[in-house]
């Protein structure tokens, strides 16, 4: 009897051990802290529109005294989440831009957390929500309200919403000037869905990072959690950029030029550009995982390192800046 009694004390204490070990493991990979609020000249504002029937919603920020003519920036969350958490994950990065150097964010928020991309989701509730429709009203709501410059409306997101900005290039350029898909590729051929609406339509800016687990920067099917987790196959992101750039009409090779970052991760930019209309600029980041590079937040270590250097946030904006009508 006192065998048994032994054995059980034994196991018991061992399954202590092992979920105290579980639970340092998830803490480890999963928590990280919320960035910290700036101090900001404008306020958050919520709001709502209806498209094709469905309540879509959006936060949005307005510095203090935007003048009429200002550019905007439309943020598009990752996959599960909501304006919220782009806003955590990207440091509120262009909030603190927007204050600096003038322009409005609005932050949307998919239909249950997603978007409809150009992957084609078997799963997908149908009618599937029209988001094209969608991010162009809310763009065309911001260019009535506060008189932000409809030449100037641009796109950033990250992972899905990435995604999501791909689409909007392809199928809405005369709404939406640039983008910036951050970890995010165009699906393999097979798994297409999207229709091009026009040669010579939006400039965009590729950031990813070359040991992204869960949008291989080489293509391929990425996943996360032993399998667990998995995404369709995707092309490269050198293969992206080189499509936006045959389909802007910029022949030759891009330019590209190396450097290294503050805290020692390899830069690589390349860009593709002939001087006039459109351009496409690729930012590889060697090592880095599935991450929006900044100072201010770092991203869960189960989705790879995540450089604090260089911030994306002004990449993007400088790219966007220079994204002027007439060009």
């Amino acid at each position: 009897m006192k065998t048994i009694l032994r054995i059980v004390l034994w196991l018991l204490m061992g399954a202590v051990a092992l979920a105290g070990i579980l639970a340092v493991l998830v803490g480890y990979f999963l928590y990280t802290p919320d960035p910290v609020l700036p101090r900001l000249s404008g306020k958050l504002t919520a709001g709502a529109m209806v498209i094709d029937g469905r309540k879509r919603t959006y936060q949005a920020y307005v510095p203090k005294g935007l003048a009429p003519g200002a550019p905007l920036i439309l943020a598009l969350h990752g996959s599960g989440e909501n304006g919220t958490a782009m806003r955590i994950e990207t440091g509120y990065a262009f909030e603190r831009l927007a204050d600096q150097r003038g322009f409005a964010v609005v932050y949307p928020n998919g239909q249950d957390g997603h978007w409809n991309t150009c992957e084609i989701d078997r799963d997908a509730q149908k009618p599937a929500p029209d988001d094209v429709r969608f991010l162009t009203a809310l763009a065309d709501r911001f260019i009535g309200q506060i008189r932000t410059d409809r030449n100037r409306v641009f796109s950033v997101g990250l992972s899905e919403g990435g995604f999501m900005a791909i689409r909007l290039a392809l199928e809405a350029p005369s709404r939406f000037r640039a983008v910036a898909p951050v970890a995010a590729n165009l699906p393999e051929p097979e798994n297409f869905q999207c229709k091009p609406v026009a040669r010579g339509g939006a400039s965009v800016i590729l950031i990813h990072g070359t040991k992204d687990p869960l949008i291989p920067f080489h293509g391929g099917e990425g996943s996360l959690l032993f399998g667990l987790i998995k995404n369709p196959k995707i092309q490269s992101t050198r293969a992206t950029a080189q499509y936006f750039a045959d389909l802007d009409g910029v022949a030759g090779r891009p330019v590209t030029t190396r450097s290294i970052s503050a805290d020692g991760f390899g830069v690589e930019r390349s860009l593709w550009s002939n001087g006039a209309g459109a351009e496409v600029e690729l930012i590889a980041i060697d090592g880095a995982g599935h991450v929006f590079p900044q100072p201010y937040y770092r991203a869960r270590r189960l989705l790879g390192a995540s450089p604090r250097d260089p911030n994306a946030a002004e990449l993007i904006w400088a790219f966007f800046e220079r994204q002027r009508p007439g060009q």
